[in-house]
C-alpha cells in the first residue's frame, strides 16, 4: 500500500526535518505518528503527498512512485490521498454539503464544479457520509456556523468523498476539547477500518494515540525512534522519543481506553455528538 524509503527533507535554511525515514504500511490500519514539536511529524505527512517536496528518497503508493510524478500526474494521484487538516481547511461561506462535495473536484469537469452540478451518486454518497459522521440534517448549514468538532467532521467526510487509498491526517484533535478530541479520534479510526483505508495520523496526544491507533511510530530528530503496537509503548520508549522524564503515568491500557468501559450504544451516541 504505502512504502516510504530513505525519505530526507532539508529546508533551504539548512534545517534537516527528516533524516532518512523508512516506513511500510501493507495493510489497512491506523498509524499514529508521535513526537515532540520539530521532530518531523508534519513534514512526513506532507512529503507523502508532496505538499512539501522531499529532498531525496521515495514514496510509493500502490506501486505508484509519488516522488517521481509530474505536476499533472501528481494532481491525479492526490485524488487518491485524502487529507484532513488541523485547521479544517473549509470554505467558510459555503454550506456543509458544498464543502463535502468539494472532495469530488478532481473527478468532475470544471463547469460541473463551477455550477456545483455534481452527479446524483456523489450527492447521495455525501448525504450518507454526513449521516455517518454525525451531521445528518446539517447539509445546508454554513461552515462558519459550526463548532470545531463539527468542522472536523466535515473535513473527514470531505476526505472520504475522494474514496482515497490513503488518509493523511495532520493534528486532527489539536484545537478540540478533550471529550471532542476523543470522539473525533474514535470516529477517524472507525471510518478507516470500515472503509479499509490505511491512515497516517500525526498527533501530539500520546494517550489518544495509544488508546485508538493500531500502530504507533515515534519520530525523534527526523528519524524513527519507535515503530510498534500501542501496547508496546513503554516509559523507556517515550524517553527515546521525547527525552528523559517520568512517563509512567502517561502509559495506559490501550484496549480498555478504546471503549472506556462503555457499551456500544454509548459509544455510538458519543460519536454522533460534538
Amino acid at each position: 500500500m504505502l512504502s516510504i524509503t530513505d525519505l530526507v527533507k532539508v529546508y533551504p535554511s539548512g534545517e534537516q526535518a527528516l533524516g532518512g525515514v523508512n516506513l511500510q504500511i501493507d495493510q489497512p490500519q491506523v498509524v499514529a505518528v508521535i513526537g515532540s514539536s520539530g521532530a518531523g511529524k508534519s513534514t512526513l505527512i506532507r512529503c507523502i503527498n508532496r505538499l512539501v517536496e522531499p529532498t531525496s528518497g521515495r514514496v510509493t503508493l500502490n506501486e505508484t512512485d509519488v516522488t517521481a510524478l509530474s505536476r499533472r500526474a501528481l494532481r491525479r494521484a492526490r485524488r487518491r490521498m485524502g487529507m484532513i487538516f488541523q485547521e479544517y481547511n473549509l470554505v467558510e461561506r459555503l454550506t456543509v454539503m458544498e464543502n463535502v462535495l468539494s472532495g469530488r473536484l478532481g473527478y468532475v469537469s470544471f463547469w460541473q464544479a463551477y455550477r456545483r452540478k455534481y452527479p446524483p451518486q456523489d450527492i447521495s454518497r455525501a448525504f450518507e457520509l454526513l449521516k455517518r459522521v454525525g451531521l445528518d440534517g446539517y447539509h445546508n448549514t454554513r461552515a462558519d456556523a459550526l463548532s470545531g468538532g463539527q468542522r472536523q467532521r466535515v473535513g473527514i467526510a470531505r476526505a472520504l468523498m475522494q474514496q482515497p487509498d490513503l488518509l493523511l491526517v495532520d493534528e486532527p484533535t489539536a484545537s478540540l476539547d478533550p471529550k471532542t478530541a476523543r470522539q473525533i479520534m474514535r470516529l477517524l479510526c472507525e471510518l478507516a477500518h470500515e472503509q479499509g483505508t490505511p491512515a497516517v495520523v500525526n498527533i501530539h496526544d500520546v494517550n489518544l494515540a495509544q488508546g485508538f491507533a493500531d500502530r504507533i511510530v515515534g519520530l525523534a530528530g527526523g528519524v524513527i525512534a519507535f515503530d510498534g503496537a500501542a501496547d508496546e509503548l513503554t516509559p523507556a520508549v517515550l524517553s527515546d522519543i521525547y527525552g528523559e522524564e517520568d512517563w509512567s503515568k502517561t502509559i495506559q491500557n490501550p484496549v480498555a481506553d478504546r471503549s472506556g468501559g462503555k457499551d456500544r450504544g454509548t459509544l455510538e451516541r458519543e460519536s454522533a455528538a460534538g
